[in-house]
């Protein structure tokens, strides 16, 4: 496992983060044994990071995390991350946060965590997408950010972030405030967009590569969905695809991925390997979050990690299959 720096932190995090959402679930799903193992698997194979959030499972992943993390001595204990939503007509983002957090700490039974998130999408307009934030919700006096750091100041966490997803200028904008140490970015293979420049013709969401935005205000990127949920990785489909940037299409998704196929070989992996060597090629992200649903997917992706970035002549074919919007234009 190789470590990256996390932003302007001081914070070194493995490559690969522990995710413990719900399209992977282990963390919600499974039997104690075998979350058990799943943590173990990961500690031994050397990930020192974890992140969760109260809507996942509504609770059970906090849940889970809190009473693994008892069985462990204190210094085998991973960094861990928490998220919330804010309501936004409900005002009072300070006492919300607070609230929130202090719920979320409960179950973690922990009196702290070392990242905090924001878990709404940020648009210029509280009409354009459900459980929207503003920029200026975020960033003004008294606003989501002010209610965040206070949350610091008061020890409840050592540094906070944001989930970034939305609408793409509202998030830049969010980026270049350098309020925020961190944000969650929907980078892969079949969307690489926020990690690059792209073409005229690209039909998929365009996130003008805000992961060069945040490399440059000293921002870590956890990167997310480096499997498109589930897409890449398998043809079998769960139902809790897509979803996550703007007009994600799952179908679209499917054709892309069927596009990459003849270029992959065995020794480049399995298909979700690939995906996360694919995204370890990019010096703005600090760790890539992989849920899993059995042992065996958080066993590949620890191979993943010791595989590193995926061979040149691989990515070059990668790039020219994104230049021409994956043969869909």
């Amino acid at each position: 496992m190789r470590y990256r720096k996390f932003g302007t932190t001081g914070l070194r995090i493995s490559e690969i983060i522990f995710g413990g959402g719900a399209v992977g679930g282990i963390l919600i799903n499974a039997d104690d044994d075998t979350k058990r193992e799943a943590v173990k698997m990961a500690l031994d194979g050397g990930i020192n990071w974890i992140d969760t959030a109260a809507s996942y499972g509504s609770g059970q992943s906090e849940e889970a995390i809190g009473w693994l993390l008892q069985e462990l001595p204190a210094p085998a204990r991973p960094h861990i991350s928490t998220k919330t939503a804010f309501d936004r007509d409900a005002g009072d983002f300070a006492g919300q946060a607070e609230r929130a957090l202090t719920a979320s700490l409960e179950r973690l039974q922990m009196d702290s965590v070392d990242l905090y998130q924001v878990h709404n999408r940020i648009a210029p307009s509280e009409d354009s997408i459900p459980n929207v934030l503003t920029p200026d919700d975020m960033l003004r006096d008294g606003g989501v950010a002010d209610a965040m750091q206070g949350l610091v100041d008061k020890g409840l966490t050592r540094h906070i972030g944001f989930t970034s997803t939305g609408e793409a200028g509202s998030l830049h904008d969010v980026i270049a405030s350098q309020r925020f140490a961190s944000a969650q970015i929907y980078y892969n293979l079949l969307n690489p967009s926020a990690g690059r420049d792209m073409s005229s013709n690209w039909s998929a969401y365009d996130q003008k590569n805000i992961i060069g935005a945040a490399e440059k205000n000293g921002v870590a990127v956890m990167v997310i969905r480096v499997l498109a949920a589930g897409v890449i990785a398998t043809d079998k489909r769960t139902g809790r695809e897509g979803g996550v940037v703007l007009d994600n299409d799952v179908a679209s998704d499917e054709i892309r991925m069927s596009n990459v196929l003849p270029f992959l070989k065995p020794e480049h992996g399995s298909r979700s390997q690939v995906a996360i060597r694919y995204a370890m090629r990019n010096s703005g992200v600090s760790g890539i979050e992989v849920g899993m649903a059995q042992l065996e997917h958080l066993r590949l992706a620890l191979e993943a990690a010791e595989m590193g970035p995926l061979p040149d002549d691989l990515l070059e074919q990668l790039d020219d299959l994104a230049d021409d919007n994956f043969g869909m234009s």
